[in-house]
């Protein structure tokens, strides 16, 4: 692979620096530096364009990139200019699964990404099509030197089915190849002690080329699914990947075990990001095409309706947002469930392992019934204690997110049990949020060993008498790679600051008043009943002392699933957040997917939001401050970030 011609892009902070190589000035590397660390999935491809998902993709490669307070590349810039390499910092790729981001940035001529370290998705997606990733910055030398560059050089390190995949020239290829004769899981005793997600993962192993009889960290290994869920943005991609690799008539594996949602553009209708980009045509096209597919296989599809349908619906409708309806539908203690969406460890509060994965993985998923995943080292998170009053499972990550460990990226690819005796105070609602931020650490999962909490949740919601196993934990001298130890009492309201998960800070550190536009209580990490309840508890306190909203503040609420929203409604919720003007969501992803009301419409907003990531343009051009539900509710109530508690100490001073 002659590289000669390969042209190098640093990705800089300094958004001038990057304007000058579009322009055509070659930089050194040490000229470009400090690079971008975090570059996050939503700035490669804008979660408002994932509709395009035919060459044009290409056009919008990294036009949501965040440098200071600009964005430097412009649509068709980074394919115009012709760069085949990119140069970036620390945990490049972060953020959802969305596997366009490596599509738009090959499309648009990228051969090559080159960066301190990945996160597990992107990296997995990008080996998927093709796309070559590397930590080694000493090829940039040889690059720039014109150096011959081989296949060997470009995987070097990598582990041996990865190597393999981008060999083939990428999964589906692979697949057809050595996955058509796939049997059923073989388990073999283990040799040694094992974790939880361990146990479960070698029950479901499936026996392929390429991946070791005795796997350890950092194999690669193909595993049997229980569920396999898929929503619109990448339904109708999966389909073209498809028909472009196997034809038109192509069989699906268990198709019984497949799972469609619509559940990111119920709104769309109303989001301003796409109505400003003429983009809803093709929103409604890609929705199309994902009600045909799941007509054409017969397959399950949940589908959130419209407020108009709501009206007419007779109450039989189920539906809302994928990894919440997994949970409360379909997982089970021991199960592996697969989904195209990065928070789909949500159901690993039930005991199982779930993970989210691209798009050709999922593909190839359909076709082979197999899915791809490299075996993680585990981290041990021992909870002791309870969490004050007012102190929710959000504030919990907020603080796990903001330590050095994570903050440095070593959580990166990791799965994250979360363990001790304060695990058995918390109910599913809130494991579920811990979980559900693995996605934000980094981490490949996370899991809770089920217990009698997890029973009691499955014949509560579910009317499922659930009998636990005996091998259904981690054994005693399970090898962990880190632990990390919180005292559940010491935890405080925590808010994160715009731009990042992980900016997290003390509610009572912060130096200065943040005034709020919108306040948003919602999405999969925090539209679940509990959440409502915290919610409610605030508002309804609220009212009792005759607080407003401030005028200009806009409130907005939106269910996580249909059950949630019919429990508000039988506990009479609806009528205190009416009595507020607080405007009801139906569910759906909504703003958290900068796909409706919720989202900010100008930079100049300031948006306080329960959602799970808040990466620069996620939920609107504005800025965005992550908080729990209390909080979210709180400064709505204040019109400025504070924590419940200091609202009622505000309102009730003590004399």
């Amino acid at each position: 692979m002659n590289t000669f011609h390969w042209k190098i892009l640093y990705l800089s902070q300094d958004p001038g620096l990057i304007r000058l190589q579009l322009a055509g000035e070659a930089l050194a590397r040490e000229k470009a530096e400090p690079l971008r660390d975090d570059v996050s999935t939503d700035e490669i491809t804008p979660v408002h364009i994932l509709s395009h998902y035919d060459n044009t993709l290409g056009d919008f490669a990294h036009t949501g990139l965040r440098c200071g307070d600009e964005n430097p590349i412009g649509r068709q810039s980074l394919k115009q200019a012709g760069f085949q390499v990119l140069v970036a910092g620390r945990r490049y790729g972060k953020g959802s699964s969305r596997e366009h981001s490596p599509t738009a940035e090959k499309l648009a001529g990228v051969q090559l990404v080159i960066a301190e370290n990945f996160e597990r998705i992107y990296r997995q997606n990008a080996d998927n099509i093709g796309l070559f990733t590397s930590t080694d910055f000493g090829l940039l030398e040889r690059i720039e030197r014109g150096e011959n560059i081989t296949l060997a050089d470009l995987v070097q390190g990598r582990e041996a089915l990865a190597a393999s995949v981008l060999a083939a020239g990428g999964l589906l290829r692979w697949g057809q190849r050595f996955l058509a004769t796939t049997t059923s899981p073989t388990y073999q005793a283990p040799r040694a002690p094992q974790t939880l997600f361990e146990k479960i993962l070698m029950r479901h192993r499936l026996t392929t080329p390429n991946t070791p009889d005795q796997p350890q960290a950092g194999d690669g290994l193909f595993v049997q699914a229980d569920w396999r869920f898929i929503h619109e943005y990448y339904t109708g991609m999966a389909d073209t990947l498809l028909r472009g690799e196997l034809g038109p008539d192509f069989t699906l594996q268990r198709p019984e075990q497949i799972v469609v949602f619509e559940d990111h553009t119920s709104y769309v209708d109303e989001s301003p990001a796409h109505l400003r980009g003429g983009l809803i045509a093709k929103m409604r096209a890609m929705r199309q095409a994902q009600r045909d597919f799941a007509a054409r296989y017969g397959l399950r599809l949940h589908r959130t309706l419209t407020e108009a349908e709501v009206l007419l619906d007779d109450g039989s409708n189920v539906a809302g947002i994928s990894h919440a309806m997994v949970a409360e539908h379909y997982a089970l203690p021991g199960q592996v469930v697969v989904g195209t969406d990065s928070h789909t460890p949500h159901s690993g509060a039930l005991g199982c392992v779930a993970f989210g994965v691209g798009t050709t993985d999922m593909a190839n998923a359909f076709v082979t019934g197999a899915v791809r995943v490299t075996l993680p080292e585990a981290v041990r998170v021992e909870l002791q204690g309870r969490m004050p009053a007012g102190v929710t499972a959000k504030d919990l990550m907020l603080q796990l997110l903001a330590t050095p460990y994570i903050r440095s990226g070593n959580g990166v690819g990791k799965v994250f049990e979360f363990t001790g005796q304060g695990i058995a105070h918390l109910s599913i609602d809130e494991r579920a949020t811990l979980t559900n931020m693995c996605a934000e650490l980094g981490g490949l999962t996370g899991i809770v060993a089920p217990d009698a909490e997890t029973v009691r949740f499955l014949k509560a919601r579910r009317g499922v008498n659930f009998q636990l196993e005996s091998w259904m934990h981690s054994d005693a001298n399970a090898h962990f790679a880190h632990q990390m130890t919180v005292a559940l009492d010491t935890l405080c309201p925590m808010v994160a600051r715009p731009g990042d998960p992980g900016q997290g800070i003390p509610l009572s550190e912060l130096p200065e008043r943040v005034r709020i536009d919108i306040a948003y209580g919602g999405s999969c990490t925090a539209g679940k009943r509990e959440d409502f309840d915290h919610y409610h508890r605030v508002l309804s306190w609220g009212l009792k002392n005759s607080l407003k909203v401030p005028e200009g503040v806009q409130v907005f609420l939106q269910y996580g699933t249909t059950a949630v929203r019919d429990y508000c409604v039988a506990q009479g919720y609806d009528k205190t957040f009416s009595a507020l003007g607080v405007r009801i969501l139906q569910p759906s992803c909504g703003a958290c997917a900068n796909c409706g009301p919720g989202s900010s419409t100008h930079s100049a907003q300031v948006t306080v939001s329960a959602i799970n990531r808040n990466f620069p343009g996620r939920s609107g051009p504005g800025q965005v401050w992550l908080a729990s539900p209390p909080t979210v509710m709180a400064s709505a109530l204040a019109g400025e970030l504070i924590s419940f508690e200091d609202l009622q100490r505000r309102t009730h001073p003590t004399t």
